[in-house]
């Protein structure tokens, strides 16, 4: 469209969970994902049809699954190793000469009030200023829309507030038992003590009243990739600082009944996965992230180090441990990371899965009545098609006094619906020039339906059209013509309606 763009990446690598581990595509419906997203994926398909991109196995050999089972007629691929993801990223970059700035960490934004709230440029912790007409906050954070004053949220809502019946503390929902413990498990530290003290990662606090809000955030984790071919493979390590203690409440889940392994074990190509959260005890690093959203630089890393800590403990855990039953353990350890997919020498990667952070309060609130259908909008800029899904948020204990996880939220959508231009703007008062299409303005609930990569990448695009228009047309991104907006995503290929 004519314009040039600076990408400022706070990390070593863009493209955040796509290059970082999510190789097992969250879609709900394939027809959903158009414009520059359906590209990447259709970019995913040509890789893979190279036989040259096949080290670890024979293209034959390898079979996905589930909703991203590639059919033959397909010209896209919804599963793929993260350096696969890399190398294609890296190429649109490189085919359009994209300044990347790696390792950007924001320091300050400067506002002119001149004739409206508009962000003039933003500075990096080293002293660089970066000037710009438009602006896109696309960070799982939102550190960028913050900075500029705009209103958000971070937590949870109650019921009461959009009227939504999956809202706020949930211990007797539908779905409240998924990824749980079996009944029984103690949570003190001396098994029928409770003035021993509560175990690790249990919140003394909760659960709080059924259906209230609160602070809390969905659990993180990392999306290992992982392989069980013996030349790629790096074995699970006991991490330094390992504490027994943490991983109590999992040998207790397996004392009591438990016999699964804890995972999601999702096959990508050349023998390797994307390994997820699954069960009562897992990868989630359940009411340990609760002050990531809003924390510094600083902060935020020591937070996900101490993500990382636990994780790597919980796989040796799993591999090693006398407690841990002998077929789970016989399992797990024939797995390790990849010796040829991220810098680090063990194999992980630094990108933390950031299921969800700040959330935008814009002129629309996306909500659960725009998931199932009790309303639409009428400015579309994409279309979201995952049922609506959340992470446990916190590990209380019960009114028997056994241990339990909360926050679980799995529900179907019909079908695709639309996603409102008005919900990746800010309040016109607020800022004229920012769009933001990951921490968009959406509830906790509706926001776990629509927080999938794919939907990201779409919202990007859609935002970036946005930008561009109201740069030609000198105007503020909240006054923009919706209709020139509809007709050049949707001649870009763009889906906007179900």
């Amino acid at each position: 469209m004519g314009k040039t763009v600076i990408v400022l990446e706070p990390s070593q690598r863009i493209g955040g969970l796509t290059t970082g581990g999510l190789g097992q595509t969250d879609i709900g419906n394939k027809q959903a994902i158009g414009g520059l997203s359906r590209e990447f994926y259709r970019r995913v398909r040509q890789h893979y049809d190279d036989p040259a991109n096949w080290k670890w196995q024979k293209k034959e050999e390898y079979r996905d699954g589930g909703q991203t089972q590639t059919g033959e007629e397909e010209d896209t691929m919804w599963t793929f190793e993260p350096s696969a993801a890399l190398e294609i990223m890296q190429g649109f970059v490189d085919r359009h000469d994209i300044p990347v700035v790696y390792q950007f960490q924001l320091q300050s934004v400067d506002m002119s009030k001149d004739g409206g709230d508009r962000i003039e440029s933003v500075k990096g912790e080293d002293g660089t200023v970066y000037s710009a007409t438009m602006f896109i906050d696309a960070s799982y954070e939102g550190d960028l829309l913050a900075a500029a004053g705009v209103d958000f949220t971070v937590g949870r809502e109650g019921i009461t507030k959009y009227d939504e019946p999956f809202a706020g503390v949930q211990t007797r929902g539908p779905k409240a038992g998924n990824h749980n413990f079996v009944d029984g498990v103690d949570p003190y530290v001396v098994a029928g003590d409770p003035g021993s003290g509560l175990l690790p990662f249990i919140d003394p606090e909760g659960p709080g009243p059924e259906g209230a809000g609160d602070h809390r955030v969905q659990a993180y984790c990392f999306r290992m990739c992982l392989t069980d071919h013996p030349e790629n493979r790096i074995p699970f390590k006991k991490p330094e600082g390992y504490d027994e203690l943490d991983y109590e409440l999992l040998f207790r889940n397996y004392e009591a009944g438990e016999t699964r392994v804890p995972w999601i074990n999702s096959a990508m190509p050349n023998r390797k996965t994307d390994t997820n959260n699954k069960q009562g005890f897992s990868t989630d690093f359940i009411g340990q992230n609760y002050a990531y959203p809003e924390a510094d630089a600083e902060t935020r890393q020591e937070i996900i180090e101490r993500h990382r800590q636990y994780q790597q403990g919980l796989m040796w855990t799993l591999a090693n441990h006398p407690r841990i039953p002998k077929q789970i353990r016989d399992r797990v350890s024939r797995w390790g990371t990849c010796k040829d997919e991220f810098e680090r020498e063990d194999g992980w990667q630094q990108q933390l899965y950031i299921r969800e952070a700040r959330r935008m309060i814009g002129p629309l609130v996306m909500t659960q009545h725009h998931c199932v259908g009790d309303e639409v909008v009428q400015d579309p800029v994409g279309l979201a098609a995952y049922g609506m899904d959340s992470h446990h948020m916190q590990r209380y204990v019960t009114e028997e006094g056994f241990a339990k996880n909360e926050g679980n939220i799995q529900s179907h959508v019909d079908g695709p619906y639309p996603i409102s231009y008005r919900s990746i703007v800010p309040k016109q008062e607020e800022c004229e020039n920012l769009l933001v299409p990951v921490c968009l303005s959406a509830s906790h609930i509706a926001f776990g339906s629509i927080r999938m990569e794919p939907v990201f990448m779409i919202l990007g695009q859609s935002a970036a059209t946005a930008a561009v228009q109201a740069i030609d047309a000198e105007t503020p991104v909240q006054q923009i013509d919706y209709d020139a907006l509809q007709k050049r995503l949707l001649s870009d290929e763009q889906r906007l309606r179900n």
